[in-house]
């Protein structure tokens, strides 16, 4: 129930979105440095100024004058975003037992794992965290960008198939299944989530890494 009529917008919190009641807001921004929040009277007013963002710089402003940037290039010259997911995927052998996982990129809290399953590849692993990361943030409102290292995955979600050479066996069949899902899911719903690319020569490991290098 909405707390005396107000509307609550977090930008920059534990979970960024649209909250209705100053309860759940409060759990996503007292402690949280650098937390960014408003009411709003209405809930279409505070939809409006959740999807807008909080005023900066955004990469809208930075493609116009970039006719060449891709959707998943960020501002130039900045590190990684904290707040925002990373995924990543780990196989071993190609193909081989393949699993994947999203974190919190600042906190490395584990969001979601998947696996280890037989006879899958570490681009159609990053692929499927990345969709399940999209649809994840789609689900909570939340304004998260989504970090992976793979380009390969990344371009795959942009054309909303997942264009593995992979060959389907009775023993990856619970991958391709996801692999079906997960291309269903883009080719339905829109989504507003950014998703970038992770620069590992500049900040090393991206915070998802399995670590088994």
């Amino acid at each position: 129930m909405a707390s005396g009529g107000k509307y609550y917008v977090v930008w920059k919190g534990r979970t960024p979105g649209v909250y209705d009641n100053w309860n759940d807001c409060r759990l996503q921004v007292e402690g949280f440095e650098k937390a960014h929040y408003k009411s709003f009277p209405t809930e279409e007013d505070a939809q409006k100024a959740f999807k807008a963002g909080p005023p900066k710089k955004s990469y809208a402003s930075y493609a116009k004058k970039n006719p060449v940037a891709q959707p998943w290039d960020q501002l130039p010259g900045t590190g990684p975003i904290p707040n925002s997911l990373s995924v990543d995927a780990a196989c071993s052998g190609n193909p081989g037992d393949m699993e994947y996982r999203g974190v919190i990129t600042c906190t490395k809290q584990e969001i979601f794992r998947v696996g280890p399953m037989p006879q899958g590849t570490n681009n159609v692993g990053e692929f499927l965290a990345i969709v399940q990361g999209l649809a994840l943030l789609k689900q909570q409102h939340s304004a998260y960008p989504i970090y992976s290292d793979s380009l390969n995955a990344i371009k795959w979600v942009r054309s909303k198939k997942c264009n593995t050479r992979l060959v389907k066996t009775s023993e990856n069949a619970q991958i391709f299944n996801l692999i079906e899902r997960a291309e269903r899911w883009l080719q339905t719903y829109s989504y507003t989530t950014r998703v970038l690319k992770w620069n590992t020569a500049e900040w090393g490991e991206i915070p998802a890494d399995f670590g088994r290098k």
